[in-house]
């Protein structure tokens, strides 16, 4: 009887995606497993441990159900406070069953980390940068994700009760795990007047019959039972309150946009999430990690919304160059997939000012088993349940390259409303997260794009080009100051709608008559600012380069002095 308790147990641990000997957390962290909440909450303590000097571990507020939100700040002091550096910003599971877009989180933190003072590169982006990473947004969804029996697809949403099926009820009759293997499946029972059959080839597949042909078995969907006595099964699961759909920039009611809850931010995760990014204005970049597609995708998630374009060309200088990092994502704006209202990565830009991406992380056609000359099941990868073809390649897969982990072989089980069923199919850690075994490339191409935008964010230079001697008292002085890098000091949509306080250029020590942007360095044209010329506003784009000239009056020290929020302020002075 204790061998096969044992037994039992590394049954289940396997397919909930548990290593059965986890083993204490260390760093640097491992990537070729995932990692329960708990565990996550471990893995960032573990590394604020063993970097105390260049992090710092916040609880940025608490869940619906009270459990906090850790965030992860990666800082050198030595060079600089965090604020006063261009912020990058990264976050992943928004909802609950993506579960690896924490892990890409946890690696770029361990890569920051353990490779600072090691790696030229890395030691430059956190010499330079500040970087703010949140794990796990959704941090109930990721609970219960691990904690009980779920599909691929459930524990998304963030758990506000919610009454899908309008029967005054809320969250009555979900899936349940009727066999209690931390998984739930699907449910067919045989039935010789059915739409399905078994696949000869592989009866694991289920294939609709033809017209005339005799059925075997009818589905009856995922795992269940009809808890509120309606005649329908699993159709008010937990939740629905999208927390993709609640954000402050372009939100909609949910007659309009499903699951956007009763107003923007009523998400109290999202809330806090939403204070603890505004209280960082220097962010310039930001991340939110999800779970599968293979897509880079930018704001705005609105087709009515046009950014512009100056904006599009700072987001082309990262997205472009994260195609090559990642091969086969694809890389356009949110809205170019479908409309939504009230999304993170439209509520960064407008109303942070922030630069955001969306990272759709896992690609399904990446699970293969065929010859490189093998067209059939290449032509149906798209993904499960497309065709019978791809069908048994998946299962191949799970065969021979996962060594089963993924599929639940069919098992009759006694239904309490149905009697005699069988019960089977792809476990939650199958589908819509990579097998650990893929994971470190996954984890390791993504966190490097963010590396590669950390490396873009604004670097701004500022040199006195020309002084020259006028009549009198008068001297004009020639300024030019340069972006090095392609994300800009200030979005050209903040600059225009003044979205927060302007990028300036000022200058002390003297008086100046007169000063304004040089728009024609070869026929000397100069747009002069009409008052207090010795403040100049100005958005300097990516790889940008301005001028500006001044007529100062008077001898002595002048400093010219470069201030944002999002790019490491400047200073340079000349003596009159």
């Amino acid at each position: 009887m204790k061998h096969l308790t044992i037994l039992i147990l590394l049954v289940f641990l396997s397919f909930s995606g548990y290593p059965a000997d986890k083993g204490k957390i260390e760093v640097p962290l491992r990537f070729d497993r995932y990692y329960n909440l708990a565990e996550v909450e471990e893995a960032l303590r573990a590394l604020n441990q063993a970097f105390p000097k260049l992090t710092k571990l916040d609880v940025v507020g608490k869940s619906e159900e009270g459990r906090e939100i850790f965030a992860l700040t990666i800082n050198n002091p030595d060079t600089g406070k965090e604020l006063d550096k261009p912020g990058v910003y990264v976050d992943g599971n928004i909802h609950g069953n993506e579960i690896q877009a924490g892990e890409v989180c946890l690696y770029y933190a361990n890569m920051l980390l353990t490779n600072y003072g090691e790696n030229e590169q890395i030691t430059k982006a956190v010499d330079k940068n500040a970087h703010y990473i949140i794990p796990v947004v959704n941090v109930d969804g990721r609970y219960y994700f691990f904690e009980e029996g779920n599909t691929p697809s459930t524990n998304r949403s963030i758990r506000v009760p919610y009454d899908d099926d309008g029967d005054g009820l809320f969250d009555e009759d979900g899936p349940n795990d009727l066999d209690g293997d931390g998984n739930i499946t699907q449910m067919r029972i045989k039935d010789p007047h059915g739409q399905w059959k078994a696949d000869p080839e592989d009866p694991r597949v289920m294939v609709r019959v033809k017209p005339g042909e005799k059925g075997e078995y009818t589905l009856l969907g995922y795992e269940g039972i009809d808890n509120d006595g309606d005649g329908r099964l699993n159709e008010d699961a937990e939740g629905y309150l999208d927390p993709n759909r609640n954000w402050g920039s372009s939100w909609m009611p949910p007659y309009v946009q499903r699951g956007a809850g009763d107003f923007p931010l009523s998400g109290v995760g999202l809330k806090a999430i939403a204070d603890y990014i505004a209280a960082r204005p220097n962010i310039i970049v930001g991340y939110a990690f999800h779970n599968m597609g293979g897509m880079w995708l930018r704001a705005p998630a609105d087709k009515s919304i046009r950014l512009d374009p100056s904006d599009i060309a700072a987001y082309d200088v990262v997205g472009n160059e994260a195609l090559k990092m990642t091969p086969g994502y694809v890389y356009h704006a949110s809205h170019d997939l479908y409309s939504t209202y009230g999304d993170f990565t439209t509520h960064l830009y407008f109303i942070n000012g922030i630069l955001g991406f969306v990272g759709e992380l896992f690609m399904r056609d990446q699970e293969t088993f065929r010859n490189e000359d093998d067209k059939t099941a290449a032509t149906a990868s798209a993904g499960r349940g497309t065709s019978t073809e791809r069908n048994r390649e998946l299962l191949a897969f799970n065969d021979y390259l996962t060594q089963g982990e993924l599929y639940k072989d069919w098992e009759k089980f006694d239904h309490p409303q149905f009697g005699e069923i069988e019960i089977g199919g792809w476990v939650k850690m199958s589908s819509r997260l990579p097998h650990p075994f893929m994971l470190p490339d996954l984890v390791h191409r993504n966190a490097s794009v963010v590396l590669h935008s950390a490396q873009h964010t604004p670097e701004i230079e500022m040199e006195v080009y020309d002084v020259k001697k006028l009549d009198g008292n008068l001297n004009r002085v020639r300024i030019r100051l340069e972006n090095k890098n392609g994300l800009p000091a200030m979005t050209a949509h903040a600059f225009k709608t003044k979205l927060y306080e302007m990028d300036r250029l000022m200058v002390n020590g003297a008086k100046v008559v007169a000063g304004g942007k040089i728009t024609d360095k070869y026929f000397e044209k100069v747009s002069y600012k009409e008052k207090k010329p010795e403040i100049q506003f100005l958005a300097l784009p990516g790889y940008g380069v301005v001028e500006y000239e001044f007529l100062i009056e008077g001898k002595g020290n002048v400093t010219f002095s470069f201030e944002s929020q999002k790019a490491k302020n400047v200073k340079t002075s000349v003596k009159l």
